[in-house]
């Protein structure tokens, strides 16, 4: 498989200054040296990307994401290592970079074309596209200085992806703007994957994760913790950010110093035993086998139900009391119990988590662990099914349309003459 990013060996220090000193004197008593403390932002970076890969990076803020990236988009030089890049490469990584806020969005999109490596007639070839999937065609002529923080964005990317890259890199934009924007952007996004492209994105939501990334990589204090598949990274980032075990140097990446684990998770529904699906309606059962070195007086269970697009469908309030369950030395089991499940047809998949009551931190988190299958076997079509109850009526003169009065049913399936029936 060829690759499209190699990173060997990436460190990048910056210098920390903590004193200011201004005037001449200052500076020729130092020599015109500043006093600093060196931070590492990346140390000892190793990963290779493949080519038409989505490839993401997730970890809590200051970890080095972004300057990463910066490195792999060549704005950044590293204090040390090498970094290759396989065919064109643009990149989105914040907001607004790049655009000169006295220029027009018009003239703003042929300078980033420009630095992006298009030649001025090519970029007047996708001029119409560009502003089109903006949808700023009112307001391309005033200075982008005047844009709001929507518009800069919708700008940004609409150039970075239309000028087609090989790679792309995307730095958080996905979560920037309204939701018909994030979907044309994902939207497009898919495009790019269908096409074969190469994509590194960055991202604090884990469900853009697990709905386009095929690997994760997980950073702490420029680190590298994990480079997994997305359920196993999204479970390393979440203890990571809740500060759960000793993560930082250790070589699986896994969550270290947990006295609870989540053992095997079964599905059981109304029709378990006669066949493999559940009806709309039926109920659902959710067991976790949980084992334990001590007691957890304190524990949260939860749950999280996706859909087969890995659209999240249900997640448990994390603080409701229902969800409090004492667990003694040795474990047991824990029960999800839904008396109806009102989904249409699909499969779904489980993932279950236990987390401490009083400190926030998780004990164990099974992404995606279990799937259950819902077959409709009448013809109304969605994702849910609604309790409906429909009625008619004859049209009657004798019918005053008189209000009911107070105490009464103001119901219309209580007025005389309607005639109910329940689907």
């Amino acid at each position: 498989m060829t690759t499209a990013i190699e990173v060997r060996e990436i460190s990048k220090q910056f210098k920390l200054y903590t004193e200011k000193r201004t005037s001449l004197k200052e500076r020729v008593i130092r020599g015109g040296k500043m006093p600093y403390t060196p931070f590492w932002a990346l140390q000892d970076i190793n990963v290779d990307i493949n080519q038409g890969e989505t490839f993401g990076i997730l970890g809590r803020n200051g970890c080095g994401k972004s300057t990463l990236l910066k490195c792999i988009a060549g704005i950044l030089k590293p204090t040390s290592g090498e970094i290759r890049v396989r065919g064109s490469l643009a990149a989105m990584l914040e907001l607004g970079a790049g655009f000169q806020p006295d220029l027009s969005g018009r003239d703003n999109i042929f300078l980033n074309g420009s630095l992006l490596g298009l030649s001025r007639t090519e970029i007047a070839k996708r001029y119409d596209e560009i502003v089109a999937f903006a949808e700023l065609e009112d307001f391309i002529d005033n200075q982008v200085k005047f844009y709001s923080s929507g518009m800069y964005v919708r700008l940004g990317f609409a150039v970075a992806v239309n000028v087609e890259p090989d790679v792309l890199l995307v730095d958080e934009v996905l979560a920037v703007g309204d939701a018909s924007f994030q979907r044309k952007c994902l939207d497009h996004v898919k495009k790019f994957q269908r096409e074969g492209r190469t994509i590194l994105v960055v991202s604090h939501s884990t469900d853009v994760m697990r709905q386009n990334c095929s690997r994760v990589m997980v950073m702490n204090h420029g680190k590298v913790i994990t480079i997994d598949e997305p359920g196993e990274g999204i479970r390393v980032f979440l203890a990571d950010l809740l500060g759960v075990g000793t993560l930082e140097g250790s070589e699986s990446g896994g969550i270290e110093g947990n006295v609870l684990a989540i053992g095997s998770v079964s599905a059981e529904h109304g029709g378990s035993g006669q066949r493999m699906h559940l009806y709309p309606g039926e109920s659902l059962t959710i067991t976790a086998d949980l084992d334990s070195l001590a007691a957890v007086p304190n524990a949260m269970a939860t749950i999280a139900i996706h859909d087969d697009g890995n659209e999240l469908v249900f997640a448990s309030d994390p603080d409701d009391p229902m969800c409090a369950i004492e667990v003694p030395e040795g474990g047991g089991m824990v029960r999800f119990h839904f008396p109806e499940v009102p989904l249409l047809d699909g499969t779904y998949s489980v993932s279950v988590g236990v987390r401490s009551a009083t400190d926030t931190a998780i004990f164990d988190w099974k992404d995606q662990v279990t799937k259950f299958e819902v077959a409709n076997p009448g013809r109304s079509t969605g994702r849910v099914r609604l309790p409906l109850d429909v009625s008619f009526r004859l049209r009657s003169a004798s019918h005053t349309g008189e209000v009911p009065a107070v105490g009464s049913d103001p119901s219309p399936l209580a007025l005389p003459g309607w005639e109910q029936s329940t689907a």
